[in-house]
């Protein structure tokens, strides 16, 4: 079986769900519009449902690839925990927003939600115990143990990310800037080792 044929469907079909919604979408469109065949389609996927997890789990992939490249660079840790935090806030938005009606179908189903944020959520904490401990060893960060620290981050983020989606901040009055800035405050303050000032 050939990976780009796979990835061929999968974007085929994300195309579908985000103009059209999971509900309105059949696999013989998705075979249709792919160019591929039913055939082809149901070789490697046995269902619509399996197809979306799978549109689901590329688009994860997606969001973990552009945070995963801040790993590398060459600054100091609390430099990368803010550019973490920031690409974090707009690949998850951008990722929903992409997928249009998709968005909905997403958030609707709770237990299809969980089941793809699980591997977000394994590499996203071990991003940011990496950079705490990047933090702990330059002695930027107060932190005692880098993953209590990083989990207790990680959930934080999360709860911002459906009113981040849906603009409720800005629905309030309150400028994406605003939020972005109380966020590391609030992060900040509470690890940064007493002296720095930012």
């Amino acid at each position: 079986m050939s990976n780009n044929t796979r990835s061929e469907l999968i974007e085929v079909a994300r195309q579908l769900f985000a103009t059209q919604g999971f509900d309105n979408t059949t696999m013989n469109e998705i075979a249709a519009k792919s160019g591929k065949g039913r055939r082809t389609l149901y070789t490697y996927f046995k269902s619509k449902s399996e197809v979306f997890m799978a549109v689901v789990e590329t688009e994860t992939n997606r969001i973990i690839e552009h945070i995963e490249d801040i790993l590398p660079l060459n600054i100091p840790a609390d430099e990368k925990l803010k550019r973490y935090i920031l690409s974090r806030l707009d690949q998850v938005k951008d990722t929903v927003v992409r997928n249009g009606s998709l968005k909905a179908e997403f958030f609707r189903d709770v237990i299809k939600l969980e089941h793809a944020r699980r591997r977000l959520d394994v590499r996203e904490l071990a991003i940011l115990r990496a950079i705490l401990q990047q933090g702990i060893e330059e002695g930027t960060f107060d932190v005692d143990n880098a993953s209590v620290v990083a989990v207790t981050i990680h959930y934080a983020l999360r709860g911002l990310d459906l009113p981040n989606i849906k603009g409720q901040f800005t629905a309030l009055g309150v400028p994406t800037i605003r939020v972005r800035e109380t966020i590391f405050k609030m992060i900040f303050y509470g690890i940064i080792r007493t002296g720095r000032r930012y």
